[in-house]
């Protein structure tokens, strides 16, 4: 099965362009982060700890197996966030800091 069959085209739609992990791709104008990224390749969005391959399950912000990074900031569920020109998108492999709140002992 080609990944393109796994989604519907939309007729003249004109593409958003983004980065993911330095390579130029065309999004459609209203499709998540973990859509489009699907839609290019359907390789895994991101790895575990432990390198397990893991990407968007319920595109519904639940399982959390969406996470990518946006634009610098890690942790992002890429079905939560639409896509928009100029957005840099990286794939997380491992453990990722949290951002604010951790505190030194």
């Amino acid at each position: 099965m080609k990944i393109a069959s796994r989604f519907l085209t939309r007729p003249d739609a004109a593409a958003v362009h983004v980065t993911l992990d330095g390579v130029r791709i065309a999004a459609q104008p209203g499709d998540t982060v973990a859509a489009a990224m699907l839609a290019h390749s359907g390789d895994p969005a991101r790895h575990s700890a432990t390198g397990a391959a893991r990407t968007a399950f319920c595109m519904m912000g639940v399982c959390f197996d969406c996470l990518v990074e946006v634009d610098g900031r890690p942790n992002v569920q890429g079905c939560m966030i639409a896509v928009r020109e100029g957005m840099v998108l990286r794939r997380q492999r491992g453990l990722r800091p949290l951002i604010g709140g951790g505190h030194d002992a």
